[in-house]
């Protein structure tokens, strides 16, 4: 295993802005990706978590205290779908995901990959995101993302593409501003709107960045509405590029 100093140390030789703790939820190894955390920090690079956000309070409090940013999956907003899907509850993600907003600094987003079947009906879909709205509020990210059939859930269809856009009408008809389709080639559930004015700011499609128009300050130049986020003063184009990275022993 690295040593926190040691992958501290391969992200700033790489150039990375940040370290993501990612695949295997980093609440297993929460210590480990604090000490992580506080290496890349002494060095200049952020800290993401990528999770499913399921944590006691006590660990939460000091977890996050460490992480600038969060990707927390909402998988789904019965609690019949995780404890058949998952063995856990929902309640504990959903008292993650407030205290993330309301209680820390972290910049976070969510992400639901909906499975054909399973939670992807129009009104699981409108109760979640209302919750977001009236709880989370309207300006926090929320990813859509793409099933495909692998390990042990293989008796499910992939996603069509036709009820990401369904997801994602729903959403904004909620109130919900900054809604995306991922997993699939969709430039329009890519791009990220003005919520003032409603110009079109960053454009995606997939991995590929095709227009970015914020200014200096990370606002729309034509109206001055901050987009809420964390950016810098200039986009990168990384891409769909893979880099290899090697992490010396500690």
């Amino acid at each position: 295993m690295a040593s926190p100093a040691a992958i501290a140390r391969a992200a700033q030789r790489a150039g990375c802005a940040s370290v993501a703790f990612t695949y295997n939820d980093p609440v297993i190894f929460a210590e480990y990706a604090m000490d992580a955390a506080d290496a890349c920090h002494a060095l200049g690079v952020q800290a993401v978590a990528v999770t499913a956000g399921y944590i006691g309070p006590e660990a939460r409090r000091e977890f996050y205290a460490k992480m600038d940013a969060a990707n927390i999956d909402l998988k789904g907003f019965t609690e019949e779908f995780y404890f058949r899907q998952t063995g856990a509850h929902l309640a504990p993600v959903l008292d993650t995901l407030q205290y993330v907003r309301h209680e820390t600094t972290c910049w976070f987003e969510i992400t639901t990959l909906l499975i054909p079947g399973l939670n992807d009906g129009d009104d699981e879909i409108d109760a979640m995101t209302t919750w977001i709205a009236e709880h989370v509020g309207t300006d926090v990210p929320l990813h859509f993302t793409a099933f495909h059939p692998d390990y042990k859930l293989t008796d499910r269809p992939p996603t069509p593409p036709a009820t990401l856009t369904r997801a994602r009408r729903i959403a904004l008809a909620n109130g919900l501003v900054h809604v995306y389709t991922g997993n699939v080639h969709d430039r329009a559930g890519g791009t990220t709107h003005c919520a003032g004015c409603g110009r079109a700011l960053i454009v995606r499609d997939w991995y590929a960045l095709l227009r970015y128009e914020l200014d200096a300050a990370g606002c729309c130049p034509d109206c001055g509405q901050p987009l809420a986020g964390r950016f810098a003063a200039r986009p990168g184009h990384f891409g769909p590029r893979r880099i290899p990275v090697r992490v010396a022993a500690p």
